[in-house]
C-alpha cells in the first residue's frame, strides 16, 4: 500500500482489506470536539483514532510522542496490530492525519496510508457516511519498537552548531519571524497542499523544498510549534524523497521555554 492514497482507492476497499481509522485532532481555538464529530458522521466502518489522548501524559511538553508501550496499548484498545494494513484521515485544519501517520510509522507499522484531501474531500465527492461509534474487539498489546527519527532538544542544539542538521520550520511566516532555530528555513506547512486540500506531487514538493535552499542529501530536522504540523512537513518530505530527516517532537514550545537555547528572528 502506498503512504498515500486516493478516495477512489478507498471506496474500492472493504472493512476485511483495510482498518480506516478518523486521526483526526483540533486546536483548542477550533471550538470543536473529535470525538462528537466522528459519532456525527464518519467514514463507513472506521474507527475513532482519538489522537487527542495519544500522547506522551507524563512528559513536560504537551503533545509529547508516545512512548512505544503506550502506543501498543492503545492501538490494542481498537482491535489493531502491526500486521494491519491502516488508512488514516481527517477533518482537522492542522492535517492532524500526519501526526498518527508518524507516531504509528516510527513504532513499527508498517503498512500505514493517509487518505489524500481527508473527509473533507470524501465529503465532496458524495460518498457514503455513517454515524454511531464503533467497539472493535481488543487485541492483545504488541510489542513494539521506540521511535527513531524523533530528536532531542539538546541533541539538536548540539547539531545545529556543529553545522550537521538545519532545521525546517512549519509555522506560518510571522511567527516565524518571531523567533526560530539558529539558521532555520521556513516552510509553511500548508504551502505542501494544493487548494482542494490534497498532497502536491512528489515532483512539486521537490520544487517547493528546492525553491527554500533544502537539499535532499543534507540531515534535516522539521520543526512546529508543538509537534503536530513539523509532521506534516515529514510526511510531505518523504513523500518528495527525502530521507535524512527527523523531527524535533518539543518543537518551539520546548525550545522557546529554555533560556539557555539560541533563538533567531526575522525572515
Amino acid at each position: 500500500m502506498e503512504t498515500l492514497v486516493s478516495t477512489e482507492w478507498l471506496a474500492a476497499r472493504t472493512p476485511d482489506d483495510v482498518v480506516v481509522l478518523d486521526a483526526s485532532k483540533h486546536l483548542p481555538d477550533a471550538g470543536r470536539d473529535a470525538a462528537a464529530d466522528y459519532a456525527e458522521a464518519h467514514i463507513p466502518g472506521a474507527r475513532f483514532m482519538d489522537l487527542p489522548n495519544l500522547h506522551d501524559a507524563s512528559a513536560s511538553v504537551v503533545n509529547t510522542m508516545p512512548s512505544a508501550a503506550q502506543t501498543a496499548e492503545h492501538m490494542a484498545a481498537l482491535g489493531i496490530g502491526p500486521d494491519d494494513a491502516i488508512v488514516l484521515y481527517d477533518d482537522s485544519q492542522i492535517k492532524s492525519s500526519a501526526r498518527a501517520w508518524f507516531i504509528l510509522r516510527e513504532h513499527g507499522f508498517s503498512n500505514v496510508a493517509i487518505l489524500d484531501g481527508g473527509l473533507e474531500k470524501w465529503r465532496r465527492e458524495n460518498r457514503p457516511l455513517e454515524s454511531g461509534e464503533a467497539g472493535p474487539a481488543a487485541v492483545p498489546p504488541a510489542r513494539l519498537p521506540e521511535a527513531e527519527r524523533v530528536i532531542a532538544k539538546d541533541a539538536l542544539r548540539s547539531r545545529i552548531e556543529s553545522g550537521k542538521a538545519r532545521v525546517v520550520d512549519a509555522r506560518d511566516a510571522e511567527r516565524f519571524g518571531q523567533g526560530h532555530h539558529p539558521g532555520a528555513v521556513n516552510v509553511f506547512f500548508r504551502d505542501v497542499f494544493e487548494p482542494d486540500g490534497t498532497y502536491k506531487s512528489p515532483a512539486d514538493l521537490r520544487t517547493l523544498f528546492a525553491e527554500r535552499g533544502l537539499d535532499a542529501s543534507q540531515p534535516l530536522v522539521t520543526s512546529c510549534n508543538s509537534g503536530m504540523t513539523a509532521s506534516v512537513l515529514f510526511f510531505a518530505m518523504r513523500r518528495a524523497g527525502y530521507d535524512t530527516i527527523q523531527l524535533y517532537d518539543g518543537s518551539w514550545q520546548e525550545w522557546s521555554s529554555d533560556p539557555a537555547m539560541p533563538v533567531e528572528s526575522g525572515g
